[in-house]
């Protein structure tokens, strides 16, 4: 099985089998967001396009309470740089972003996938952070979206949002462990480090078998 991007003519999906995840297009990982991730506004079209060719597609949403542990100023620490040791690991701190309710939370105005079929919510645990849309970062406690799409029949799953190299490499690398068949598109997701965040998620990509592809024929 081939883990290296691939050129596709189009995707075609099995409407029976296959579902569209769209990992957290939302206000602040958007330009002039609280946690921007550069080029993010740019793969909104491309996303539109290709949900369209698929019956099932799910959204995430990040979805964090008020003093949660991944804010840097609930511990008076630097976003970006500080971190914390938690009972679940190392935890990158980040500013407060995708606050429950709040503008900089609401999915992007300009994405258009009206035939959505599920907004999942993670990450509104206070005590653990939640980049995967299968599990929270201590990779046990489930989001309930692997029993949802075993109960629906999907197996092969594709992937695209924001970020590469943190949400979207966590829900395709859990997928690939539950023993869903999982695909990132490459070119409808941006990372948030780009020079080293790519290298590292391709590598994880390719031991998990997670297949990397392009939109784009």
């Amino acid at each position: 099985m081939t883990t290296t991007t691939r050129q596709l003519p189009a995707i075609v999906p099995d409407s029976a089998h296959d579902a569209l995840i769209v990992i957290d297009m939302q206000q602040d990982f958007l330009p002039g967001g609280a946690l921007a991730v550069t080029g993010g506004d740019a793969i909104i079209a491309g996303i539109n396009r290709v949900a369209r060719a698929f019956d099932h597609v799910i959204l995430t949403q990040d979805w964090h309470p008020q003093g949660h542990i991944s804010f840097a100023s609930t511990h008076k620490k630097r976003p970006f740089t500080d971190t914390i040791e938690t009972r679940y690991g190392r935890q990158q701190l980040w500013p407060d972003h995708c606050i429950q309710g709040s503008k900089g939370a609401e999915l992007s105005p300009d994405l258009n996938i009206r035939h959505a079929e599920l907004i999942l919510r993670k990450g509104f645990r206070l005590g653990i952070d939640s980049y995967s849309a299968f599990t929270e970062n201590d990779r046990v406690t489930p989001t309930g979206l692997a029993g949802y799409l075993r109960e629906r029949n999907l197996s092969r799953l594709f992937f695209t949002g924001l970020a590469y190299d943190f949400c979207v490499a966590s829900s395709a690398l859990a997928a690939s462990r539950l023993g869903f068949e999982a695909i990132v598109v490459e070119d409808l997701s941006r990372a948030v480090d780009s020079l080293n965040g790519i290298p590292a998620t391709n590598q994880a990509f390719a031991a998990s078998a997670v297949k990397r592809i392009s939109s784009l024929g």
